[in-house]
């Protein structure tokens, strides 16, 4: 690897850094624009090590299906983030990409 060019996280963290408020991503999508197609589940954890307090919107990048990967309280909390950044859900708690994907395409 060129000594020059970001990791892979540092990468992931700078795509997840622009993801705009309101707007919602996939872990795929991440993984394409960290120049790293097809390594989905490397975003999630890569994700899932974020320190504690972290500032990165890591909330705003959900599964392929609009859906909240996470289960149990974590799932609590990023769903909450997500109403609290305007971001609703459907009866079937999933998200609409029409309306707040970003870079996704339409479902």
């Amino acid at each position: 690897m060129d000594n020059h060019e970001p990791s892979l996280p540092t990468r992931i963290y700078t795509v997840v850094a622009s993801i705009p408020a309101g707007k919602v991503t996939t872990y795929g999508t991440i993984a394409r624009l960290a120049g790293a197609a097809g390594a989905a589940r490397q975003v999630g954890i890569v994700l899932s090590r974020l320190p504690a307090g972290s500032k990165l919107p890591w909330f705003r990048v959900v599964n392929a299906q609009g859906k909240i990967s996470l289960t149990g309280p974590d799932y609590i909390r990023q769903k909450q983030a997500l109403l609290a950044d305007g971001v609703l859900f459907t009866p079937s708690d999933r998200i609409n990409f029409k309306i707040y994907g970003w870079l996704t395409p339409p479902s």
